[in-house]
């Protein structure tokens, strides 16, 4: 990154001592210059100057003279530099402090740097000119739409306004600063996220000879937002808002970011099915809200203001209730909303957040609704006291549940939830039923959309990305900053892939032979959608038909019969994509929207994996000083005899296992169960559990071998754990090995997991199983995960986070093989129940290249090594993810407990030229664009992810 000063990221807290408006006197200060050729001005032309983005404190100077100043770091200023361009070559600088009093209102969740990061212009204005416009639309009765344009101009005449439909229809008016003109417009096509239609409208100002000396074009949506009855509309139509925040930020250039990336972003949105995005917490780029408007995504635009840093002081609202704060307050959202009220997109005002609630924030809103009519928002004006919108963050479903309930008299939105830090957020399926129930509930917003991480380098030239205190600074809050749905590298995470599912504007059910089909829009109909349907048995998909749902009317429902065949003795599914047919200029035509999938019949009987065993043979037994021995047919297994470990499997002269099966209880720490770490885990040290064998008995049983181990399992220093009974059942084709815990202490809490965790050797990296895919899951993230046959590598697997954390998780699970490119390996599933007759429960697995305690240790991926040997983690229980790094806790469906347990695997040796798994081909779960595979970290030599 370019620019001065040290970087530093703090969550809230102000980096220096607090006493406003006082700033350290040692303050990181830049000087930029550059030489400005003269443009040759006709007389009483104006040359300006502009600034988009100056963080925090500006002053200018052409040749020596001083200008101006401006603080509001991403608020645009102008200067009138006509006078002063005097050279034919002038030299502008321009000198940047990287703190002022205005720091004080500029506290966000993000990184502290400083300098000119947006675009500067010098522009030449005629003398007659256009100063500023407004527009306003008001629909009409007829179907029509009135369009009045009023403007404030300089030694102008009048302003000819023509606005060109999208069909290349002409309508004309005129307007002056006293006089504003109406354009009515018949049979108007309105603006909105689904159908973003824009009007070309076109301003030729013409001075007091008549001449035209500007023509300012503007591309107009036509919007009306109105607010009645507590429901917010727009162009008269109910709506919510399915959106995320986004900050501004590029890996490599910090806050400079470029109109690619930020396109990229946008169309990211869009492909992934969101429809708002909230600035937080300060306006951006101006060719945002033009990229907004074109694209079709609702903006709710907030103003640069956040005070969080005063929350350290126990009084967050010390200037936002301090009159003499009030200019600098309600010039926040004055300059935001002159400069950006023309834009269909803007949905509501903003005007801050996280600042407490005070007398400016009265005057805020009231200088707001002075220069628009648009709605306000305002997170901590909870009474809703003077905004239009009522706001909350953070809120648990069940609390969202009683807001639907009881609803206010406004509007409701949820403008921040579910923290995307590290793997997850997980329930967000819970919220959008939630939010979907109830119309008082008008929108949500993920927090956050991006990763703030910034590129670096290793020595030996490998990618990591850093956040807070990789840089020396402190007081720091880490990676705090790495709560996106996007990696810095502009990638989705698997968080987004679920997000994406649960936003499909389609939803769909099957019951009993009917397919029901409801349009989730709010403004256009389903007849750009199509329904390609397949039939899934075992897991292997088969085209099935092709529905179009045609002119289905937005909020409106249908059904049709379909019938699917079964297959006996097999599982079947119905799995339905819906896919758009329209082409659009961020996603071609037949992108999926969604994929949703339902159990048909399952008749597959108890043994899941009938179809990878072979014939069971009887097993010999020996007794040597320190181990047991078992062997039969070209394979031995050796137990220790002190520990009861399976120390060594060998089948036709390949080892099986690389490290013995043990019952685990722990998963490398994720960022969203760091609280549930610190208050439970950690100090009761459950991160390091303890075995202790009490003793190992060998026995027959028919042709089988019996290994039974008795072992007590807990963390030093306490008082809890489990007593576990593990039996190894060993025949000529399987090892079966259950598991029976009894719990014991005073500790029945949540843990992370419960299961089986070994080592294969590193050349078993292909992977296939039947479950749940292609990409990551856990139990409450998986509604963008389908039933199949998935086949991928372990390499493929991993889920890059920033900082490395529990990953590549797969549920609902039949059976899974790990094997090496001869086909020998291993395959793993539940053990069938004698006597049962319904198919086995389903389980989780997750394959690494490192060890549990590799990921633990590592702070980036590129401290991360693979090993020669791959960990394999079969799990019978796996806790959910929650959001709980700031926000929601496990829900409790998805919890599980230091409580008894009982579960049982088959682990089935597969050889070389063995039997294959029936059924025919997989489907391949590496690299599928929009599934939640794994992103891939830029192309670096050796990332070691």
């Amino acid at each position: 990154m370019d620019g001065y000063g040290p970087l530093q990221y703090t969550d809230e807290g102000f980096p220096f001592p607090v006493k406003q408006p006082l700033v350290p006197s040692h303050n990181p200060t830049g000087v930029y210059q550059r030489e400005l050729l003269r443009p040759v001005l006709a007389p009483g032309e104006q040359a300006v100057l502009r600034l988009d983005g100056v963080d925090s404190y500006a002053e200018i100077y052409l040749n020596g003279e001083f200008v101006g100043m401006t603080k509001g770091s991403r608020l645009s200023a102008e200067f009138d530099v006509t006078e002063l361009l005097t050279r034919r070559a002038n030299l502008l600088s321009v000198k940047v402090q990287q703190f002022s009093d205005g720091t004080y209102v500029e506290d966000q969740d993000m990184w502290w740097a400083s300098g000119i990061f947006r675009d500067v212009y010098l522009m030449v204005r005629p003398s007659a000119r256009l100063e500023d416009f407004q527009v306003t639309t008001h629909l009409t009765d007829d179907g029509g739409a009135d369009v009045t344009v009023a403007v404030r101009t300089r030694a102008v005449r009048d302003v000819r306004l023509t606005l060109i439909g999208p069909d290349g229809t002409r309508l004309e008016s005129t307007a002056a600063d006293d006089a504003p003109g109406t354009l009515h417009v018949p049979e108007a096509r309105t603006w909105s996220p689904e159908s973003p239609v824009l009007y070309d409208l076109v301003m030729s100002v013409h001075d007091a000879d008549g001449a035209v000396v500007e023509t300012v074009p503007h591309r107009l949506g036509l919007a009306e937002l109105s607010i009645v009855d507590g429901r917010l509309l727009l162009n008269g139509a109910y709506f919510k808002m399915r959106g995320v925040n986004r900050h501004d930020h590029d890996d490599r250039r910090g806050r400079a970011v470029g109109m690619a990336r930020v396109r990229r972003d946008l169309e990211l949105m869009k492909l992934h099915n969101i429809n708002a995005v909230r600035t937080s917490h300060y306006p951006n780029d101006p060719r945002f809200y033009e990229m907004c408007d074109e694209l079709g995504l609702l903006v709710l635009a907030e103003t640069d203001l956040e005070t969080h840093g005063f929350e350290n002081t126990g009084d967050i609202a010390r200037i936002t209730d301090d009159p003499a704060w009030e200019p600098t307050f309600v010039d926040r959202i004055e300059r935001l909303v002159i400069q950006e009220r023309n834009h269909a997109c803007v949905v509501a005002w903003s005007l801050g957040n996280e600042s407490g609630f005070g007398c400016n924030i009265r005057a805020m809103y009231a200088r707001c609704k002075q220069l628009d009519a648009r709605p306000v928002h305002y997170e901590e004006d909870r009474d809703g006291e003077c905004v239009d919108l009522i706001s909350t963050m953070y809120s648990r479903v069940s609390q969202m549940n009683d807001f639907g309930e009881h609803p206010h008299p406004k509007p409701r939105i949820l403008c921040e939830y579910g923290h995307a830090m590290g793997n997850g957020p997980g329930g967000l399926a819970e919220y959008q039923r939630v939010i979907d129930r109830w119309d008082s509930i008008q929108g949500q917003f993920i927090w956050e959309w991006c990763d703030h991480g910034l590129a670096a380098m290793t020595e030996d030239g490998r990618e990591y990305h850093t956040y807070g205190g990789d840089h020396g600074d402190y007081p720091n809050n880490s990676n705090f900053c790495i709560d996106g749905l996007i990696f810095p590298w502009q990638e989705p995470s698997p968080g987004l892939t679920e997000y994406k599912q649960l936003l499909c504007p389609l939803g769909v059910g099957w019951d009993d032979g009917e397919l029901r089909v409801r349009n989730g829009r709010f403004f256009t109909d389903a007849s750009d959608i199509v329904l390609d349907l397949e039939r899934v048995v075992d897991g292997v998909a088969e085209p099935l038909d092709r529905l179009t749902p045609g002119p289905l009317a937005p909020q409106q429902e249908m059904g049709t019969a379909l019938p699917v065949p079964v297959e006996p003795g097999r599982s079947t599914h119905l799995r339905v994509r819906v896919r758009s047919t329209a082409a659009t200029a961020w996603a071609p035509r037949g992108h999926e929207l969604g994929v949703f999938q339902f159990v048909v019949a399952d008749s597959t009987g108890p043994d899941a994996a009938a179809h990878l065993r072979t014939e069971a043979s009887r097993m010999e037994v020996r007794a040597n000083d320190d181990e047991l021995v078992i062997f039969g047919v070209d394979q031995e297994l050796r137990f220790d005899i002190v520990t009861g470990a399976l120390t060594s499997w060998v089948r036709g002269g390949r080892p099986v296992l690389a490290a013995p099966p043990a019952v685990g209880f722990w998963t490398p720490l994720i960022d969203n169960h760091q609280q549930e770490a610190d208050a439970l885990w950690t100090g009761r040290n459950l991160q390091l559990m303890q075995t202790s064998t009490r003793s190992v008995v060998l026995r027959r049983e028919e042709n089988a071998a019996v290994v039974e181990v008795a072992q007590i399992i807990g963390p030093p220093a306490q008082e809890l754990g489990f007593e576990v009974d593990l039996t190894y059942t060993i025949t000529g084709s399987t090892v079966s090995v259950g598991a029976v815990g009894r719990a014991y202490g005073e500790y029945h809490d949540i843990i992370p997991r419960i299961g089986l965790t070994w080592e294969v050797p590193g050349s078993a990296h292909r992977v296939e199983w039947l479950g749940l895919g292609p990409g990551e899951n856990y139990p409450d993230s998986r509604a963008a995960a389908v039933v199949g046959r998935w086949s991928t590598t372990v390499e493929e697997m991993q889920t890059p986070y920033v900082v490395p954390q529990d990953c590549a998780n797969r549920g609902g699970v039949r059976w899974l093989t790990l094997t090496d490119a001869d086909g020998a390996g291993l395959a793993v599933a539940r053990t069938p129940l004698r006597g049962a007759c319904e198919p086995p429960e389903d389980f989780d697995f997750s394959v690494w290249p490192w060890t549990c305690q590799d990921i633990d240790a590592a702070r980036h991926r590129t401290d991360l090594a693979p090993r020669e040997n791959v960990t394999v983690n079969v799990n019978h229980r796996v806790l959910g993810l929650g959001s709980n790094s700031w926000g929601s806790e496990v829900l409790d469906t998805y919890r599980i407990r230091l409580e008894d347990f009982s579960f049982s695997f088959d682990l089935i040796p597969l050889d070389a030229d063995g039997v294959a798994p029936a059924g025919g081909a997989g489907e391949s779960a590496s690299g599928l664009p929009g599934t939640g595979t794994a992103p891939k970290t830029p192309t670096t030599p050796g990332t070691g992810a």
